[in-house]
């Protein structure tokens, strides 16, 4: 019962722990309740984006298995679309860019982030998804570019 207890208050958490977002796909991995969630984001500074991100949503049985109750693997994938006219507003020009989407993937420290930025030579916004907590040496990202090149495109500020 004290299992339950605990198990039910984890899934609770986790559940918690996404961010500003939409569900589009859940697809079942396998037979232990594993998930590989697909969310699509727009980008609040950039009408005309959405972005699709995939990530890997541990379940019960391996988390129990496991031992490691409060975490989810470090995985993203993302893939970006223009969906609508482009109106940029006030975002980062710079070569750090800024985060434009973040979600839990543990209790503590491990977030799945976004960042976007401008590649000014190329006329184009770049889409990083990456682990803020490097696994076993190695950081795990994706990106995905949109090009400005010949659309019209509305800057509504530059900084």
């Amino acid at each position: 019962m004290k299992r339950l207890f605990t198990t039910i208050c984890c899934t609770g958490l986790l559940i918690g722990c996404g961010g500003n977002n939409r569900e589009v796909a859940e697809i079942n991995n396998d037979w232990t309740g594993n998930e590989v969630k697909i969310e699509a984001f727009r980008d609040n500074k950039v009408k005309g984006i959405t972005c699709h991100m995939a990530h890997f949503d541990r379940g019960v049985l391996d988390r129990l298995s496991k031992g490691d109750w409060f975490e989810n693997p470090s995985n993203g994938s993302i893939s970006c679309i223009q969906t609508g006219p482009l109106e940029i507003g006030s975002i980062a020009l710079d070569k750090n860019g800024e985060e434009v989407f973040k979600q839990r993937q543990s209790l503590i420290f491990k977030k799945l982030a976004v960042r976007r930025i401008y590649d000014k030579d190329n006329d184009s916004l770049i889409y990083l998804v990456y682990s803020r907590k490097i696994v076993d040496g190695s950081a795990k990202m994706s990106i995905s570019s949109i090009p400005l090149y010949d659309q019209d495109v509305v800057w509504v500020s530059r900084r």
